[in-house]
């Protein structure tokens, strides 16, 4: 792969993965608006890794919680503070899980990729979290997640299965509706990406392994670094933004991509 090629998938990946705009969405869309072919398996894998990496040093204090988590429960030490933030992850991420093996069986996955689907999820959902941005309550914060939280979190982030509905901007969207604070909203939804991208990863390296799929080291190296920095770049911006600034910016981006998708697809 030339490097162009993959500076534009950790570019798209990095950016867009903890935006809410939906980064599975705009990587269909390069091959689909572009002579570029599909990255393929094992690019997916080292990107996924890019944004891991990102998320869980930027969040460093809630990755070692997370690990002094799995210490808590194994010495029966459930109810504390990290043992309780593992549950967390661990609970609102089995709809994801367990909905992704639907699609993935059924081939409905493959059958949503389309440049109408994701115009539409672009717009529909840039409006819902414009409106729960705008008329929610916003008075939680993460000391508030109950087990009926969790499941509706849980639910959104499957519904991001979609192409084009954003993973952030699915679980931020529900976070807001919950009555959450903006901040603790985009915090809780990055959290949850830990797992879920690690989950994705996971079962992809599976397929590779089955298909036996090889990519150069060094377009493998050079991707995960990229996307990597890329991520982290976005993480920061985003996170100092919402002292300044709603979500407004993101839905106006949303709506006029999805409106201008939806032309091509339907001209």
């Amino acid at each position: 792969m030339t490097f162009y090629h993959l500076l534009s998938i950790a570019l798209i990946q990095g950016i867009t993965e903890f935006l809410p705009i939906s980064s599975s969405g705009h990587l269909i869309l390069l091959p689909s608006l572009s002579n570029l072919p599909d990255q393929g398996l094992f690019i997916d894998v080292a990107v996924h890794l890019g944004t891991l990496l990102a998320v869980l040093i930027y969040f460093w204090k809630d990755t070692h919680s997370i690990l002094l988590g799995f210490y808590d429960l194994s010495t029966g030490n459930g109810s504390s503070k990290s043992a309780k933030l593992l549950k967390f992850l661990i609970l609102v991420t089995i709809p994801v899980i367990v909905i992704g093996t639907i699609f993935k069986v059924t081939g409905l996955i493959e059958m949503l990729r389309t440049i109408e689907v994701i115009g539409w999820t672009m717009v529909i959902f840039g409006v819902l979290l414009y409106l729960a941005d705008r008329y929610s309550t916003q008075k939680k914060t993460e000391l508030n997640l109950n087990l009926r939280h969790i499941i509706v979190l849980g639910l959104w982030q499957s519904v991001a299965l979609i192409p084009g509905t954003s993973r952030a901007g699915a679980t931020i969207t529900a976070g807001l509706l919950l009555g959450y604070k903006r901040r603790s909203a985009v915090r809780i939804s990055m959290l949850m990406a830990i797992p879920t991208i690690f989950a994705s990863g996971v079962y992809e390296s599976y397929e590779i392994w089955q298909t036996k799929n090889t990519v150069p080291i060094n377009d493998v190296a050079l991707v995960t670094v990229l996307t990597f920095i890329f991520a982290l770049l976005a993480l920061n911006i985003m996170m100092r933004l919402l002292n300044k600034i709603n979500f407004t910016p993101y839905v106006i981006y949303r709506i006029l991509l999805g409106l201008l998708l939806l032309g091509l697809a339907y001209n």
